[in-house]
């Protein structure tokens, strides 16, 4: 009953339904690793974004070369504020509000400096593409804690005088007369002394894996339903020849039928009989007039 499933054209439909249940497959593969990486960032997070500041001294490296897995990590840095080779980044969004951000050069004992991050502010009012005030940063000797960030890529965009289109750290190295780590920027917790007015700190990241699960579990689902539609097309058509085959087989009957009738059962004629004795005499009596 299933000897039609070897011809060509379901040898096709086997063929498309494989390869598009390959294609549902590896959208599915694509989400859980998307999950797997949420989920690595979320433990990330969890591990080093609440944990003891390290000391300079210790979390330098991560500066020079940034290592995802120190990532949020905070860092204690002590030097001072170079307040006059501060810029302002464009373009940064927080909660839905346009903005900008705060970069200053914070000046090591080492002779080197990391970019600190001091926080965000919105939009000014007074003149186009700039913040109507900026909070001046701590003078003197600032002990710091920054969480570890990577540095921005490059972006084609221009910037006006003292802005910075992204934190670009090898673009702003190149604007200052001494050195900058240029692997990775600090992004402000805490500073001593604090400043009487400060930037609005940056929020905690959300811990949150979305919806990849649900959304792999989907694209299975549709590679594992391409089959049983398959399957349920082949058994309907399977049905159909069946079905077909055995109204082939009562029409070829009643051909055959009609073709050869079957004998009448009518009973034969019963043959007249003669008459009796009796009504012989009846007769002859008849005729002579009695």
């Amino acid at each position: 009953m299933y000897r039609f499933l070897f011809s060509a054209r379901w040898f096709g439909w086997f063929v498309l339904v494989c390869v598009l249940a390959a294609a549902c497959i590896g959208l599915g593969r694509w989400q859980m690793d998307r999950r797997d990486a949420s989920l690595a960032d979320s433990a990330l997070i969890e591990s080093n974004y609440d944990a003891e500041p390290v000391p300079y001294e210790e979390a330098g490296k991560y500066f020079d070369t940034y290592d995802e897995a120190a990532e949020w990590l905070p860092v204690k840095l002590e030097g001072t504020y170079d307040s006059s080779e501060q810029r302002i980044i464009r373009n940064r969004p927080l909660k839905g509000r346009p903005g900008y951000e705060v970069l200053v050069p914070l000046k090591l004992d080492d002779g080197t400096s990391v970019a600190v991050n001091r926080g965000w502010l919105p939009i000014g009012d007074d003149e186009a593409g700039r913040p109507d005030s900026i909070p001046a940063a701590p003078e003197g000797r600032v002990s710091v804690v920054a969480r570890i960030k990577a540095a921005e890529p490059t972006l084609t965009r221009s910037a006006p005088e003292g802005q910075l289109p992204s934190i670009d750290l090898g673009a702003f190295a190149e604007q200052l007369d001494y050195p900058l780590h240029q692997g990775s920027y600090g992004l402000m917790a805490s500073e001593d002394p604090g400043a009487a007015v400060a930037p609005e700190g940056a929020p905690r990241p959300e811990v949150d894996e979305g919806l990849h699960l649900s959304y792999g579990l989907q694209w299975y689902g549709f590679a594992l339903m391409m089959f049983i539609g398959l399957g349920y097309a082949a058994r309907q058509e399977a049905l159909n020849r069946y079905y077909d085959g055995i109204d082939d087989d009562e029409e070829d009957e009643d051909d055959i039928i009609a073709a050869h009738p079957a004998p009448s059962r009518r009973r034969p004629p019963r043959k007249r009989r003669g008459p009796t004795g009796e009504e012989e005499e009846d007769a002859i009596l008849d005729a002579q007039g009695y």
